[in-house]
């Protein structure tokens, strides 16, 4: 892909626009839960439903949350390390969270 090709991209993407639908929890959960199942994020469960073109890119599984300082410090003590130490701390979580799964169904 060239230069221009990508700068192109770049532009598409700065001119779209976010948009948020408040449906209830009904209908979010549905949504989460289908997209779920078929592998997907929500947005592109929301794209399918809706007839919109859909990346075929690979998306990385990967989940997420907002820490903040407090959050680092309260790990940090919990983790027994440095509260400096972010890669650590979140490696420690990591492990943390397959820890608690690996305890929920131990043939896994």
């Amino acid at each position: 892909m060239s230069t221009s090709d990508k700068w192109n991209r770049e532009k598409q993407a700065a001119r779209s626009v976010q948009v948020a639908f408040d449906l209830g929890h009904d209908v979010s959960y549905r949504i989460r839960t289908e997209a779920l199942e078929r592998g997907i994020n929500p947005p592109d469960r929301i794209r399918e439903i809706l007839g919109l073109p859909v990346s075929n890119k690979p998306v990385r599984p990967r989940l997420s949350i907002s820490l903040t300082e407090e959050d680092f410090e309260l790990l940090a003590e919990a983790f027994e390390v440095d509260v400096s130490d972010r890669l650590r701390i979140r490696q420690l979580a990591a492990e943390k969270l397959i820890e608690h799964l690996a305890s929920l169904n131990p043939s896994d």
